[in-house]
């Protein structure tokens, strides 16, 4: 029965966090003039969010680790819930950030603890085949999103996204007080010394770093064009928000049709062809983006290429990512902790770097984009040269 329970609940507690961004997008330009404010502090409302993360993230996997996965699933998800609310009712731009903040707080504990839940009920290809199930869902959700908020923003403004997030957050809470179990087989007890040396550990590992910064810099590419899509799409490309909204919903299907797949594809080619395709894919995707973007700049190129990217990113994600989970199986909570904090970091630096540098162009969203992606593909093929890690 847990076989069909848990990816469930996991991928229950993990819609709201991996929606929030998304569902939120289509409605910045509103934002943008019921605030009276800029396109960089609309963008700032993800990167503020990311902040969060990264703060609860560092200590989401050590508590987890004390005191149980369930626990603090529940409380984190509450924290999350009380964030989504706040987006809601916020009355000025500097309340909505801060709500944000609040959401960033609790969505980590969902991305970093049930992550750890995986690798600990799960082993080997099960686990990859289940993280690429949990990708494929949770991006088919994504996908819909920008449409979904496309469409709320029109009939309820820039709060129907918001509560459409906060609504599921409570439903997910209720359904996590009353169904989560806990697969936490023995509790450590909190010691700030083991912490430290056990993060120590996991910060002066080649092998470890090189595995997860990877998907971190691929993610946070994802990240820096989503937050300036609506921008451009709108824009400088003058769609309306329903093209818009499909646009980018192909972009993210893309993505959740490769990951659906990608433990088939792992079982047949194997976890280094995978990785070699999905570096090829990413790279070439990245650096057709750019050259249109500079030659030709239009709305088909950039679908396509970064499509093209995304499928490379979804065939690199889920065998990297179960990787970097695998070297230290005794502090998988810590270790999924910093995994996602240093993402959530690499993150907030993209996306605020984005706004910042944006001018309604494509040219500069592509430039940070295959800055970050070349940065990630380069750690892939040094490690894979210096055969650090065991089967990539």
């Amino acid at each position: 029965m847990k076989n069909f329970i848990h990816p469930i609940l996991y991928i229950i507690a993990l819609t709201a966090c991996c929606i929030e961004i998304d569902i939120s997008v289509p409605s910045f330009p509103n934002l943008i003039v019921h605030f009276n404010t800029t396109e960089s502090l609309a963008q700032h409302t993800v990167s503020i969010n990311f902040l969060g993360f990264f703060i609860s993230a560092l200590v989401a996997g050590p508590l987890a680790d004390a005191y149980g996965r369930r626990p603090i699933m529940i409380i984190g998800n509450a924290i999350l819930m009380i964030g989504a609310i706040g987006c809601v009712w916020a009355p000025t731009i500097s309340t909505l950030l801060i709500a944000r903040f609040v959401e960033g707080l609790g969505a980590a504990t969902s991305a970093v603890v049930v992550f750890a839940m995986i690798a600990e009920t799960y082993k080997g290809y099960k686990a990859t085949q289940l993280i690429g199930l949990v990708n494929c869902v949770l991006t088919c959700l994504m996908a819909v999103s920008p449409i979904a908020g496309a469409y709320l923003n029109e009939a309820f403004g820039w709060r129907g996204s918001y509560a459409t997030v906060a609504f599921i957050c409570v439903i997910s809470w209720v359904l996590l007080v009353l169904a989560l179990p806990e697969t936490l087989a023995i509790k450590r007890v909190l010691d700030l010394k083991v912490l430290f040396t056990n993060t120590k550990k996991l910060l002066e590992s080649k092998i470890f770093m090189q595995t997860s910064i990877a998907p971190s810099l691929l993610y946070a590419a994802y990240l820096s064009f989503i937050t300036s899509a609506s921008f451009l799409y709108m824009g400088t490309f003058k769609l309306s928000m329903h093209l818009y909204a499909l646009h980018q919903a192909l972009i993210v299907a893309v993505f959740a049709l490769v990951s659906l797949f990608s433990g088939t594809i792992l079982k047949y080619i194997g976890s280094s062809k995978c990785v070699s395709l999905g570096i090829s894919l990413s790279g070439a995707g990245t650096l057709a983006f750019l050259l249109a973007s500079i030659v030709c700049p239009s709305v088909l190129l950039t679908t396509v290429t970064v499509s093209l990217f995304a499928i490379g990113f979804a065939l690199i994600y889920p065998p990297i990512f179960t990787a970097s989970l695998e070297f230290f199986p005794d502090i998988k909570g810590i270790a999924t902790s910093l995994v996602m904090s240093k993402r959530a970091v690499i993150v907030v630096f993209a996306t605020w770097t984005t706004g910042y540098f944006y001018n309604g162009t494509p040219r500069r969203v592509s430039v940070i984009m295959a800055l970050t992606v070349f940065a990630a593909l380069l750690t892939l093929i040094y490690s894979r040269k210096q055969k650090a890690r065991p089967n990539i």
